[in-house]
């Protein structure tokens, strides 16, 4: 319905169904890459919108209903569901008197997401060789030209129309969250650029490094730097998890698997689906993917590693990611390029199953 009204823009990628953080990610990484293969310097602007879900005004969201033709009775539910609420604080002291709400959504209501981005869709704008994206209430401004000082002066200028559209609605964006980051090429031998841009009465220099829905980027669109981090924190994690059996005592080798299939491939494996590891990374990953695999059938070391996973149930680390991928890949292939931003991107050369498209 909301797409059928026409309520939704084509490039917002979260609380929406038939797409996901990855999806975003993706997106992103494309358009970058494309532009850079053009000769063009890339920099994008994150943005996030201050409080959210709390500044969502009903009497302007079932006007934005109105205007696209929503059925008056759907206007008159979302009316209905969006006033007459009151809330109160709970610490200690604290009094039991309930205040009236007159603005916002309340968290935890599937339906309030997509209010949200309905509300917000307003925002979004055509960047000429650039894209504008976003995640609920993460933006992102993705601008192109022939150096990064140009780069500024476009994004200075594109950043001051959602900021007036927001300003309409009742929404701004959070200072302390705002990041620049300006991306190159790995064949780039120019200067690392410096130039910061001034929003607001603030400063912003770029970033070196940048975590979009739990994504991390660096100026090179290198996958590395993410799987770092990932395999710190599942070597962390297997710590902890091994300090669970008593001294002498190991733990069942049930719990183990289920401890390394539900909590330690997750962490290792997150962002698998819109990043690929590169061969050296992928070296470090699966040789800590060997030692739970050891771990959990508490197996000699001298146990050859094809043995291992079969006897661990675990298959080997570079089987599990190809298949954490698949579901991403089939979802920009079976989806209409104008819900899916990433399928929107695929070349025409790709075959799509036509059902779909």
């Amino acid at each position: 319905m909301a797409r059928g009204n026409g309520l939704l823009n084509p490039h917002p990628c979260g609380a929406l169904a038939g797409l996901s953080a990855s999806d975003a990610v993706i997106t992103l990484t494309h358009e970058v890459k494309t532009l850079q293969m053009a000769g063009k310097m890339v920099s994008t602007l994150f943005l996030d919108i201050k409080g959210g879900f709390d500044n969502v005004n009903p009497s302007t969201l079932c006007s934005m209903l109105r205007a696209k033709g929503v059925n008056q009775y759907l206007v008159s539910w979302t009316k209905s569901f969006l006033s007459g609420r009151s809330c109160r604080l709970l610490f200690q002291g604290s009094p039991k008197l309930f205040a009236p709400v007159a603005v916002g959504t309340p968290q935890g209501s599937p339906v309030s997401p997509l209010l949200f981005v309905i509300y917000v869709s307003r925002l979004h704008s055509d960047i000429p060789l650039g894209l504008s994206l976003s995640y609920v209430d993460d933006f992102g401004l993705t601008v192109s030209s022939t150096s990064s000082r140009q780069n500024i002066q476009i994004l200075q200028t594109q950043y001051a129309r959602p900021k007036a559209r927001g300003a309409r609605l009742g929404v701004w964006f959070s200072v302390p969250k705002t990041v620049l980051i300006h991306t190159r090429t790995n064949s780039d031998r120019s200067p690392i650029s410096n130039f910061p841009i001034h929003l607001d009465g603030s400063v912003f220099p770029p970033k070196g490094e940048v975590r979009l829905l739990g994504y991390w980027f660096i100026p090179w669109i290198s996958t590395t730097p993410h799987f770092v981090k990932t395999l710190t924190k599942a070597q962390a994690t297997f710590v902890a998890v091994k300090r669970l059996s008593l001294p002498g005592i190991a733990l069942p080798h049930f719990l183990c698997h289920r401890l390394a299939s539900s909590l330690l491939f997750p962490i290792l494996s997150y962002g698998a689906d819109a990043f690929v590891p590169t061969i050296p990374m992928n070296r470090k990953l699966s040789a800590f993917w060997y030692k739970v695999q050891r771990w959990t059938t508490n197996c000699f070391m001298s146990t050859p590693t094809d043995i291992l996973a079969i006897e661990a149930c675990l298959p080997q680390l570079h089987l599990l990611l190809r298949y954490k991928r698949r579901p991403a890949h089939l979802r920009a292939l079976c989806s209409p390029p104008e819900i899916n931003p990433a399928a929107a991107r695929l070349p025409p050369s790709v075959q799509t199953p036509s059902l779909h498209r």
